[in-house]
């Protein structure tokens, strides 16, 4: 039992977590044992990586996750390790494993993601029901949706949280994401290829992207977008205003949970009533800490610091060697 809520909590709900393995090889072929050494293990999935990152920002957060099998009790352990406040409610299906495996000879990472268990009607009546009873000032809905659960959950979701007033953030793709526009949304966090679905072309250049996220924003999908474009930084849009800063040149070393440090760290910001641009900075700030590390979201209060003191310099975005890096895009 967490007891009563602070003011200020960001509740995180994952429905599909995982134990994520992060290691490398010298090279990866096929039809080989690859042998692979640096493991290292977290507990993952879209809201858990959330509430990690706000942790380590000094926020106060709760992990509301779905837990089965031995893996879920080891994402429930690695959190407890971290001081993570977490509640999960058992599933019957274990919680899926994770892979990623950096190629060091080609500097290329792999990354192999399982659908995950497969739930009943019950368990996500128990999800939703367990949300129902939680204090917060945020719920930050991040993931995909295992097999069993209807494209609608987040919808469901949504209402339950405004319901309760608190506010609602959504981090999905595919159908998830379709479903629960304008049911209430916060805070959107697409990225290019999301938003490109919802729209249903493609959004080429930076002045169309901040077009687009505005017009959604004005016709109701959620009341703030917060658009990610990788290495050309990201776009913040609400029905009065649009913002877009740049990147900040890191070297790059994975993607894994980039997305999810950048929206923890803008959830944290508007929990905190910063100004909007100081919002986005906050954010990627956060998103590059992500992406210098290794294994998933390794994100440290001194980096992030450290990034927000350098600025955020108009060149940032074109020191970066590759335009279509995977920051911020997962």
């Amino acid at each position: 039992d967490q007891g009563d809520m602070m003011p200020g909590r960001i509740a995180t709900l994952t429905v599909n977590p995982a134990v994520d393995l992060a290691s490398q090889a010298a090279s990866v072929k096929p039809g080989r044992k690859i042998p692979t050494f640096g493991e290292r293990y977290d507990a993952g999935g879209g809201g858990i990586n959330v509430a990690k990152v706000v942790c380590e920002l000094g926020g106060e957060a709760l992990a509301l996750f779905a837990s089965g099998g031995a893996t879920g009790r080891y994402v429930e352990e690695m959190l407890t390790t971290a001081r993570v406040p977490w509640q999960s409610v058992r599933i019957a299906g274990a919680c899926r494993v994770s892979v990623t495996v950096r190629d060091q000879s080609k500097e290329q990472e792999y990354r192999f993601v399982p659908q995950g268990p497969e739930l009943t009607a019950a368990e996500c009546a128990d999800i939703l029901g367990t949300l129902g009873e939680i204090k917060a000032d945020w719920v930050v809905a991040s993931g995909s949706l295992p097999p069993g659960v209807p494209a609608d959950f987040y919808a469901q979701a949504a209402r339950i949280v405004r319901a309760r007033g608190m506010n609602f953030a959504l981090d999905t793709s595919g159908a998830a994401l379709a479903s629960t526009l304008g049911q209430g949304i916060s805070l959107l966090k697409p990225n290019l290829p999301e938003l490109e679905s919802i729209v249903g072309r493609e959004v080429r250049s930076l002045p169309a992207q901040m077009a687009e996220a505005k017009r959604l924003a004005e016709d109701g999908a959620a009341e703030m977008i917060a658009l990610t474009l990788g290495a050309a930084g990201a776009i913040v849009a609400t029905k009065d205003s649009v913002l877009r800063l740049p990147a900040i040149a890191v070297s790059e070393r994975t993607g894994v949970g980039a997305g999810n440090s950048f929206l923890a760290g803008l959830v944290f910001g508007l929990v905190e009533r910063r100004p909007l641009k100081e919002v986005l900075r906050l954010g990627l700030a956060c998103g590059a800490a992500a992406v210098r590390g290794t294994g998933t979201a390794q994100v440290r209060r001194a980096c992030v610091e450290a990034l927000l003191a350098s600025g955020l310099s108009p060149v940032a975005a074109a020191v970066r060697n590759d335009a279509h890096s995977p920051s911020l895009h997962d």
